[in-house]
């Protein structure tokens, strides 16, 4: 029997690299849960290691279909070291949201309620134009949907000075926990409160730039988030 291809599938297989060793009940694999996880996010972390040391980076990021491209500078470490010949730069791709505070009646069971996604494999820097211009407006409409078609895409001067880099969601799982605190039986009776805080993101009215027109309305894609 032929195998699926890839991204057809309804979960993600999980390998030793992505099943937890604590609380596994916890992880996930589910494709359509590990997209929504990370579309809903606007920074990652990309871990790699220079120079026989960790580094950890903040970046943005946008997905396309079962990949995920980060862009920087062509001259960035990361983005020169996965430039080089194959294998490319094995990286460690995460991001987190933070959902609730979860406050128990002992110290030790105080928690927090998120949703995570961690992704393994190997970065490549994209050097296919089309390719790269796909991802240049995947970067920008992850961050307010519809951006792209409504801003100047990048000449060929910052296009050279940007370099992307690209990696298949192969390897990746989510982690996530809800619900209230789970203090001990004999804590019950403490006098402490205990419970849940929501953490909720909240967009503000959108401030103009100094040098815009009057005239310029708001687009319906911003008032829209």
């Amino acid at each position: 029997m032929e195998s699926a291809m890839p991204g057809t599938e309804t979960a993600y297989q999980p390998t030793d690299r992505t099943v937890p060793t604590r609380s596994r009940d916890r992880a996930a694999y589910d494709r359509d849960l590990v997209h929504a996880i990370l579309d809903e996010a606007y920074v990652c972390h990309l871990g790699f290691l220079r120079d026989g040391a960790p580094v950890v980076l903040p970046t943005l990021f946008g997905r396309v279909g079962e990949r995920l491209y980060v862009h920087g500078s062509t001259g960035s470490r990361p983005l020169r070291m996965a430039g080089q010949a194959d294998p490319g730069l094995p990286v460690c791709l995460t991001v987190t949201h933070v959902d609730g505070l979860v406050l128990a009646r002992s110290a030790f069971h105080h928690s927090i309620n998120y949703r995570s996604v961690v992704v393994h494999g190997i970065a490549h820097q994209v050097t296919d134009p089309e390719e790269k211009r796909t991802a240049l407006d995947a970067l920008v409409d992850h961050v307010v949907p519809g951006r792209s078609a409504d801003s100047r895409p990048a000449d060929a001067k910052e296009l050279a000075a940007t370099a992307v880099l690209r990696l298949d969601l192969d390897e990746v799982s989510a982690k996530l926990r809800a619900g209230g605190p789970h203090d001990e039986p004999e804590d019950l009776g403490l006098p402490h409160w205990a419970g849940v805080v929501p953490v909720r993101t909240a967009y503000g009215t959108p401030v103009p730039a100094s040098d815009l027109g009057p005239s310029t309305p708001v687009p319906g894609y911003v008032t829209a988030l």
